[in-house]
């Protein structure tokens, strides 16, 4: 049941029990901050919304992301009203595995030499919206924001930038005073949920591991096929880098028979590609719907991939601190392959790792329990501090 839908407010009875809101007009609001440093923050964090709207009978629901509407809306299932995400850029990129990174570097440095500041109108922001608890993937200001509006507030990420900052610019001089603030951001939160697979965080001591978190298929895999053109016998592929542009020239992708390709971006008149958005179709069910799935090592299709099935060829990412834990991650429970970026403009080895992809042995599906148990430990901590009724 949906009220005050003007407010965002979402109200959702467990089965067999009355709502202890209903009669009132104050709910708990979580105010979620996403980075908007591609798709995977968003495509992690939603599932564990979605779970607590399960167990809680009503919240409002505070998106703070740059992400456009329509697709936070695929992915939230809970009415919600959005809001810019200030000063959360994650890395500047140049392409899906590019970095540009004295950008990258100067950003930070400029938004440090006004943090106070930032952290300030995020902390009066709060206030001013009657934020009940924060959940940030993965900005360090909004849970500073928190700390000084004195709002409670988790953490949620395979990874923190802190660990990715200092992987790249600590011999910058100002390094160690910007990690420090990013780090006395996420040692805020009362707990920092790390979902498998994540990078390892000796640096904090409120970590709390995790299953993985991905969402599962459930569109028609044979309709959705149909409607893609592809015909029996025939293969269709995704291509997706997680919200950034391939930089691939896709005027140049081989034309192998009898394949069919979905893609997040222009084709450039590829007779043998399909835009995802024109087809009108959630990422999820396309990826489920897929023979493969072309990416970068990244959490959200990783783990997606790995839940739902789908063969994975990835084109890796060696300077990438975040590289060896996922692929080691999704080697041992799925099927997946390298493939150097300019290889996948070779029809011959396209064709052969393609191949080689198909021979892996099958694996179980994996788990993606992690949703439930986030949700558990935000529902926990909601009345812990207060926030929900007991």
């Amino acid at each position: 049941m949906k009220v005050s839908v003007a407010a965002d407010i979402f109200l959702r009875p467990a089965p067999g029990e009355r709502s202890i809101w209903a009669l009132s007009d104050r709910v708990p609001h979580l105010l979620v901050a996403l980075t908007a440093h591609g798709f995977g923050h968003a495509a992690m964090t939603a599932p564990v919304v979605n779970a607590l709207a399960d167990k809680l009978p009503a919240f409002r629901l505070t998106l703070q992301s740059n992400h456009p509407k329509d697709f936070l809306s695929e992915r939230f299932k809970v009415p919600f009203e959005r809001i810019p995400g200030d000063d959360d850029f994650g890395l500047m990129m140049l392409s899906a595995t590019r970095i540009d990174l004295n950008e990258t570097a100067e950003a930070y440095r400029r938004l440090h030499d006004r943090l106070e500041a930032a952290v300030g109108q995020q902390a009066d922001r709060m206030r001013d919206l009657g934020v009940d608890f924060v959940l940030s993937n993965i900005g360090y200001v909004p849970l500073l924001a928190a700390q000084k509006a004195g709002i409670p507030a988790m953490a949620l990420s395979c990874l923190n930038w802190a660990d990715i900052y200092g992987h790249y610019f600590s011999h910058r001089p100002e390094a160690a005073a910007v990690q420090a603030d990013m780090l006395a951001g996420y040692r805020s939160a009362a707990t920092f949920l790390q979902p498998a697979p994540a990078m390892p965080m000796p640096r904090l001591s409120n970590g709390r591991p995790i299953g993985p978190i991905a969402a599962i298929a459930g569109g028609d895999r044979t309709a959705i096929r149909r409607h893609l053109g592809v015909e029996a016998g025939m293969r269709l592929g995704l291509i997706a880098f997680g919200g950034v542009e391939s930089g691939l020239a896709l005027r140049n992708w081989p034309r192998l028979e009898g394949w069919r390709w979905l893609i997040a971006e222009n084709p450039e008149g590829h007779p043998d590609m399909v835009v995802l958005n024109r087809a009108e179709l959630d990422f999820t069910d396309a990826l489920g719907s897929s023979d493969v799935v072309v990416t970068k090592p990244g959490y959200g299709t990783f783990s997606e991939a790995a839940v739902n099935g789908v063969p994975v060829l990835f084109v890796p990412r060696p300077d990438w601190p975040e590289n060896p834990h996922l692929v080691d991650w999704l080697t041992e429970r799925g099927k997946c392959l390298p493939i150097r970026a300019d290889d996948l403009l070779n029809p011959d080895i396209l064709k052969k790792q393609l191949h080689m992809l198909f021979s892996c042995r099958a694996r179980p599906l994996v788990m993606p329990d992690g949703a439930e148990e986030g949700a558990v430990a935000l529902c926990g901590a909601l009345r812990v501090t207060g926030c929900l009724r007991k």
